[in-house]
C-alpha cells in the first residue's frame, strides 16, 4: 500500500508495539494530539496511556525516565518534539545513554531510541530546524541512523526498536507529508546499518541522507538530461558509516560529492571525504566536494531557501568536479 513517511513511521511503531509489550513511547503531545507531526496519531488510543506517554516538556527528564525504563527491561522509544529541543536532554544522551553499556562492562544493555525529526525544508527557524547528527555520531556508544523514504522508514524504525544498543533515529521532517511510496510490510528489510545505491550511475558518486537524498535525486535526473552519469548512494548510517558501497562507487566514477543540510564545517561530510581520500586515493579524478549548509546559524523562514542545498549547488558541485 502507498503511504507517506509519516504514515509508514506510524505503522512501524504500531507493529512494533504490537510485537513486543515492553515497547513503550514517551514525549511531549505524543499522546491525545498523535505528536506534532502525528507521527504517533491513534496509538495512545489503541495502546492505553501507559505506553504512550505524554509526558512534561522537560526533555532531560524524558529521556532519564527513558534510561531507567531501559535498565528495568523495557525498550523505550524518545520522540524529541523537534531537533533544536535535543540540547536539553544531550547531556542525559552522551553521559548516561551512550556510556552505560560500556561502563557496565557489557552486562548491561541500553535499548532505546531516539527519534529526532531533523533538518529544514517547512519554514520554521532556528530550534526547530536543525542538523545536530554530527554531534550524536561522535558520540561512541551510540548508533545513528537516517531515512529517506516511506519503506524504509517503516522497516528501519521497528530495526531500531529490536536493536539492542541506543539508536538516534533521525527523521526527515520536510519528507513526512510530502510524497507517498509503496511500503511492502511483508517484504524482508535491509540491514539497518548499511548504505545503499538508490541511482547507479557513471560519472559522478553523489553522496547523500535524509533529506537530502531526494535532492540527490533530483540533479540525478537533470544531470541525465545534459548527459551526466551520477550515481546516487543513500548512506542511511551515519554511525557507524557503511563505506564499502561508497569506496566501490568511487573507484569507479573517480569523483565525489557529498550532500547534506548541516553546516559543512565539521559536519558528517568531511569525515565521509576523509575516508574517501584515505582510501581511493589513486581511483580520484577530483578532490571530494562537499554541498551543505552555511556556517551560520538557521536563519529565518525567509532565507532558508538559500541555506539548504539545492539542485543548483548540487549541479554546480557535479561540474566543478567534471572540470577538474
Amino acid at each position: 500500500m502507498k503511504m507517506t513517511l509519516a504514515k509508514a513511521l506510524n505503522a512501524g511503531l504500531r507493529r512494533a508495539m504490537e510485537d513486543d509489550p515492553k515497547v513503550v513511547l514517551m514525549g511531549e503531545d505524543i499522546g491525545r494530539l498523535g505528536g506534532v507531526f502525528r507521527i504517533t496519531d491513534g496509538l495512545q488510543k489503541d495502546f492505553g496511556e501507559a505506553r504512550v506517554v505524554d509526558t512534561p516538556l522537560a526533555e532531560s527528564g524524558i529521556v532519564g525516565t527513558a534510561v531507567g525504563l531501559a535498565l528495568r527491561g523495557y525498550r523505550p522509544v524518545v520522540e524529541i518534539q523537534f531537533d533544536g529541543f535535543v540540547y536539553p536532554a544531550y547531556d542525559q544522551i552522551v553521559s548516561q545513554v551512550a556510556k552505560f553499556h560500556y561502563r557496565s562492562g557489557g552486562r548491561v544493555a541500553m535499548p532505546m531510541v531516539v527519534r529526532i525529526p531533523f533538518g529544514g525544508g517547512i519554514g520554521a527557524v532556528e530550534h526547530h530546524s536543525e542538523s545536530p547528527e554530527a554531534q550524536f555520531a561522535h558520540t561512541p556508544g551510540l548508533k545513528v541512523v537516517a531515512c529517506s523514504d516511506p519503506l524504509d522508514a517503516y522497516w528501519m524504525i521497528q530495526q531500531a526498536i529490536a536493536h539492542p544498543d541506543p539508536v538516534i533515529f533521525l527523521e526527515p521532517k520536510r519528507l513526512y507529508h510530502s510524497t507517498k511510496a509503496e511500503v511492502d510490510v511483508d517484504a524482508a528489510p535491509a540491514p539497518l546499518f548499511e548504505s545503499r545505491v538508490v541511482r547507479a550511475g557513471t560519472d559522478v558518486t553523489v553522496l547523500a541522507y535524509g533529506p537530502t537524498v531526494k535532492t540527490a535525486l533530483t540533479a540525478a535526473e537533470a544531470a541525465a538530461g545534459e548527459g551526466k552519469s551520477l550515481e546516487v548512494i543513500d548512506l542511511r548510517t551515519l554511525s557507524p558509516l557503511d563505506m564499502a558501497p561508497v569506496f566501490e562507487s568511487v573507484r569507479r566514477t573517480g569523483r565525489a560529492v557529498v550532500v547534506h543540510e548541516a553546516q559543512v564545517n565539521l559536519g558528517l561530510g568531511a569525515e565521509v571525504a576523509a575516508r574517501v581520500a584515505e582510501q581511493c586515493f589513486h581511483s580520484l579524478e577530483a578532490p571530494v566536494l562537499r554541498v551543505g549548509g552555511f556556517d551560520t546559524p538557521y536563519p529565518p523562514a525567509r532565507a532558508e531557501e538559500f541555506f539548504l542545498p539545492d539542485l543548483d549547488r548540487v549541479l554546480d558541485a557535479v561540474d566543478r568536479s567534471l572540470a577538474w
